[in-house]
């Protein structure tokens, strides 16, 4: 068993025993089982699947840091969200504005950036809400 730790600058999202934790990477998913070696890496925006009791939950998470030791899964996101926390009617909203932006843009390429990764967070967000699969 793992032990999952999930926290934000606001609030402990999660503390559990689990037996398999896949989260968004800076270069992909990656799956982290009982064993794994030690690591320290960059989240990307995306879902945070991991099992528990032979159930696959989910959160959202979005930027921040993994670090696994010792079968000590540390999840320190700037987001997490639980998909029963998402707002989906405002998630809607800022998917609808942010691909007006990103369909006229005349900005910087730093600004898309931002747009860009924004726009998947809803996406992420509203996939979560829906109950759709995600990834």
């Amino acid at each position: 068993m793992l032990q999952l730790e999930v926290v934000t600058p606001e609030r402990r999202v999660l503390s559990e025993s689990v037996n398999s934790v896949t989260v968004p990477g800076r270069n992909g998913e990656m799956q982290i089982l009982p064993g794994h070696a030690a690591l320290i890496s960059e989240l990307q925006t995306g879902v945070l699947a991991y099992n528990h009791d032979g159930t696959t939950l989910q959160l959202h998470v979005s930027g921040g840091f993994i670090e696994v030791n010792n079968d000590r899964v540390s999840v320190l996101a700037e987001i997490a969200e639980r998909p029963e926390e998402i707002d989906a009617a405002r998630a809607r909203l800022a998917r609808e504005h942010t691909e007006k932006q990103l369909g006229s843009w005349s900005g910087t390429e730093e600004d898309f950036e931002k747009a860009r990764v924004k726009l998947e967070k809803s996406l992420v967000r509203l996939q979560l809400a829906s109950g759709t699969k995600a990834h």
